[in-house]
């Protein structure tokens, strides 16, 4: 082997790190770059891509999972996995959107974001129910402002945030999603059904 590739070896070897993580129950041994992201052992190392790549600084909240200390109560607090180191995991229980359906199925809160039609592309949905959850693990009965403070974090540029809000507010039962009749609209008239010949445009 060249010296380049001795030296580029020994550099990966020196900038990797053995480590475990603990994800939605499972223990997880993984051998990462030094740098990894928890976000990307999540995506590219477990294969739980239900946690969003977005603006990678901690801006968006599409990377947003819970954790807690291992053998704490609870599911934990909302965290943005894009600015937090792998190693700096592994003393963590981590919940990502894949594990927050329960036994007897989906957690309310996805019910809920399904219900009122909450999202349109589904992009920020991970991170806007995991804070959501984090809310109402909390505080089960929130204030309108309390949970527009507690998702303000996760920015959604499909929608006017309105049944959103309205989606963690049918979660901790404080309301019944709100149901509208569709827009009437005029019948279409008669179509054209005379055939056409078509023409054929010579240059």
């Amino acid at each position: 082997m060249s010296r380049r590739g001795d030296w580029l070896t020994d550099f990966r070897v020196r900038n990797t790190a053995s480590i475990r993580l603990r994800v939605n129950g499972e223990e997880h041994a993984l051998t990462v770059p030094s740098q990894r992201t928890l976000l990307e052992a999540l995506r590219y190392d477990l294969g739980l891509t239900g946690s969003k790549q977005g603006c990678d600084k901690g801006d968006c909240g599409a990377c947003t999972v819970l954790a807690r200390p291992r053998g704490a109560p609870g599911r934990g607090e909302a965290i943005l996995a894009c600015i937090t180191l792998a190693q700096d995991a592994q003393d963590l229980e981590v919940v990502t959107i894949e594990g927050l359906a329960g036994p007897g199925g989906l957690d309310p809160i996805q019910r809920a974001f399904a219900d009122c039609g909450a999202l349109q592309c589904g992009f920020c949905q991970p991170g806007m129910m995991l804070s959501a959850r984090a809310l109402l693990d909390k505080n089960p009965t929130p204030t309108l402002p309390q949970i527009q403070d507690a998702l303000s974090g996760n920015l959604c540029r499909c929608t006017g945030y309105t049944k959103i809000y309205e989606a963690v507010q049918v979660a901790a039962g404080l309301r019944v999603p709100t149901h509208r009749a569709p827009v009437p609209s005029e019948r279409a008239g008669p179509s054209d059904s005379k055939a056409h010949a078509v023409k054929e445009i010579v240059p």
